[in-house]
């Protein structure tokens, strides 16, 4: 008896062992948008001006005290920002090409850096805060050659916090280096701006997204088509860390191969298919047919007004078709979706027509707020977009009147 009493005593010992293995087991997975996180001046895409920039101002000798980086999420400003300050307290540098190996360069890359500061504008941008900064930035650096403050967001500081700031940033000590990553550098005061330079890093284009994540597909050992990768590039809306976190969770959906019906399901997406046959309808005057559609959508939990967004898009692409001879430089489509936007753009007789259904659609957009159900807005106004095809020209229309007139012998 008292035997097994032990064995039920000491046996649950053995559980906390169990579950932090299989903690650490878990948690020792690393995002694929952190794992190829640029770690040099060369890896980081689609900002060639300014990775040229800096560069250059770093071989030179030629550091400016204050950065100011703006653009839209997840187009490598932080990273920038960290690969900077890398740069300038590398053992070997100041170098445009740090070595990586260094303390320095180790610690920087971990975020154990002890003369880097990483400040989140939102959360420390208080009059209080600054204050704290101006005492520390007082002292020199703990071992490094530079004590670089690194402030994201930076347009959330609140307009105290930016006066408090302002005679430092001025005049800053030898051994200080600002860096302000923001996305929005309107909400920036002009006084912080005339002391910065300024360089505004630029949405990445399709392609360069679509190379991007082809090579990271590759390093993986991810198989997936083409098709795929645009549809990624085209949600990600110029963003690589958007990119990138899409293709890690197609990866957990799908496994190593990714088929492009897979997109529709997991990423919540209507596939193009469905566009292009709601297009046909729409140039058929077939309302069952629209009606059809969306009634699928609905029972498939799409989200309507999602779908009206991007049957906004996919009528923007069937009028650049429409009106230019080559829509590929403005589309970035893929090949296959190019020539269907072709034959469907060619059953609208003119270009005026799907601009007429696509100012439509927007004026439908913009009255969603005011309905209870989206669903009845956006199918009355389908209903009504096909029987614009029974509209006639005003001048046809004029023209009309003036022969029924002389027929009646009128003038």
């Amino acid at each position: 008896m008292p035997l097994n009493f032990l064995k039920r005593s000491f046996l649950p010992l053995t559980w906390p062992c169990a579950i932090l293995r299989d903690s650490v087991d878990f948690m020792s997975y690393l995002a694929l948008a952190r794992k190829y996180r640029p770690r040099t001046f060369d890896e980081v895409v689609g900002q060639e001006p300014i990775i040229v920039t800096l560069r250059n101002s770093l071989e030179r000798r030629r550091v400016h005290h204050a950065y100011l980086f703006a653009g839209m999420r997840g187009v490598g400003k932080t990273t920038t920002a960290r690969l900077l300050a890398k740069a300038l307290n590398c053992a070997k540098g100041p170098t445009a090409n740090p070595c990586n190996e260094c303390v320095s360069c180790v610690e920087v890359q971990s975020g154990s850096s002890m003369d880097i500061m990483e400040i989140d504008g939102a959360s420390s941008g208080g009059i209080d805060q600054i204050r704290e900064l101006r005492e520390i930035v007082r002292y020199t650096p703990f071992r490094d050659r530079n004590k670089v403050i690194i402030i994201d967001e930076v347009h959330m500081v609140t307009t105290p916090a930016f006066n408090a700031l302002l005679k430092t940033l001025e005049e800053p000590p030898p051994y200080i280096v600002f860096i302000f990553a923001t996305t929005d550098y309107r909400k920036v005061p002009a006084t912080i701006l005339s002391r910065c330079q300024q360089y505004y890093f630029r949405p990445l284009t399709i392609p360069t997204i679509v190379q991007h994540l082809r090579s990271i597909c590759v390093k993986e050992g991810v198989t997936v088509s083409e098709r795929s990768l645009h549809q990624v590039a085209h949600l990600a809306a110029g963003s690589s860390r958007d990119s990138i976190s899409l293709l890690d969770q197609l990866i957990a959906y799908c496994g190593m191969t990714i088929k492009y019906e897979d997109l529709s399901v997991i990423l919540n997406i209507i596939a193009v298919e469905v566009h292009e046959r709601i297009a046909r309808a729409l140039a058929a005057g077939d309302g069952g047919a629209i009606l059809k559609e969306i009634g699928q959508m609905v029972e498939s939990g799409y989200d309507l007004i999602n779908f009206l967004h991007d049957f906004e898009s996919y009528l923007r692409q069937l009028l650049v078709v429409k009106v230019t001879k080559d829509p590929v430089k403005i589309l970035d489509a893929y090949e296959e979706d190019l020539r269907t936007l072709t034959e469907v753009a060619a059953l609208f007789g003119e270009e005026a027509d799907l601009l007429r259904y696509l100012q439509f659609l927007m004026q439908v957009d913009a009255s969603l707020r005011y309905v209870h159900n989206p669903r009845h807005l956006i199918e009355a106004g389908f209903l009504k977009m096909c029987q614009f095809r029974l509209l006639v020209p005003i001048a046809d229309a004029y023209r009309a009147i003036e022969q029924a007139a002389k027929k009646q012998g009128r003038s």
